[in-house]
């Protein structure tokens, strides 16, 4: 088998169906893995950068005006995100287009977003505009 083709298949995403069921006991070897990774999500800069992501993929270009952080400091911290794999990158010429690595990020991302909500609440909570005109102040 041809060497690409090979790696292509070793590295596809698990269907859904093929997790195995996240209730069952986390060993010590996983939960390393696990950490290691989670660790990723414990930078500012690089949740920021995640956060660019959610929409669309963006060149390192648009990280930089979006975050508004160094170019270097964007190229170094998608170098970590792309390690963890959660970002990759796809080249069109010498251009390089940066996304999520893959479908679970989003939904990670906002359940983090939320708890964090849930656990420390903003001190005002903005009403939806139709509900804001029903209870004036």
């Amino acid at each position: 088998m041809h060497e690409d083709v090979f790696m292509s298949r070793l590295r596809r995403m698990p269907h859904p169906s093929e997790h195995r069921a996240a209730e069952r006991p986390l060993d010590r070897d996983e939960a390393e893995r696990v950490a290691e990774t989670m660790r990723a999500f414990g930078s500012a800069s690089r949740l920021r950068l995640l956060w660019a992501l959610l929409e669309h993929e963006r060149t390192v270009e648009q990280l930089v005006a979006a975050v508004g952080m160094e170019q270097s400091a964007v190229s170094h911290q998608l170098r970590l995100l792309r390690q963890q794999r959660l970002v990759s990158v796809r080249r069109d010429g010498r251009r390089a287009f940066y996304r999520l690595h893959d479908h679970h990020l989003p939904e990670l991302l906002t359940a983090m977003r939320h708890h964090h909500e849930h656990v420390h609440p903003p001190t005002t909570i903005a009403l939806p505009a139709d509900m804001e005109a029903a209870h004036p102040s």
